[in-house]
């Protein structure tokens, strides 16, 4: 899984990147980020926060600064949900709607937020939440 995620690696669409994801995300929920260049090439993958069986408190502050560590144009924010439905909550919308609009201050690009189960992914872009 980790060498579809490997740098230089194009993303073309939600499932090549689902199908890699999957295979990474375990049992507690983890809140990973994808940071992509300007042909949303992979500059990096890392895994940003640990949670619980059910949630994982994310800070935009330090999605910002990883973002500007990678020296991102673009990101895809990804998290699992360990229950396998991967139906987003209003949380998951809300966090999203924060992060783009902190990294939007830098100019980094939100380009999607998955959320991935092992029923599927859901793609918040696709929903109209981007």
């Amino acid at each position: 899984a980790r060498q579809k995620l490997a740098k230089g690696v194009a993303l073309t669409d939600k499932h090549l990147a689902h199908q890699a994801l999957q295979g990474l995300l375990r049992d507690r929920e983890v809140f990973a980020a994808l940071f992509l260049d300007n042909q949303h090439r992979i500059l990096a993958y890392e895994e940003l926060f640990l949670g619980t069986l059910s949630a994982a408190t994310v800070y935009p502050r330090d999605v910002v600064k990883r973002a500007l560590h990678h020296n991102a144009a673009a990101l895809m924010l990804v998290h699992n949900h360990p229950s396998g439905y991967p139906e987003p909550s209003r949380t998951d919308i809300e966090i999203t709607q924060r992060l783009q609009s902190a990294l939007a201050l830098v100019d980094i690009r939100t380009l999607d937020h998955l959320v991935v189960g092992a029923e599927g992914v859901v793609s918040l872009a696709e929903r109209g939440h981007l």
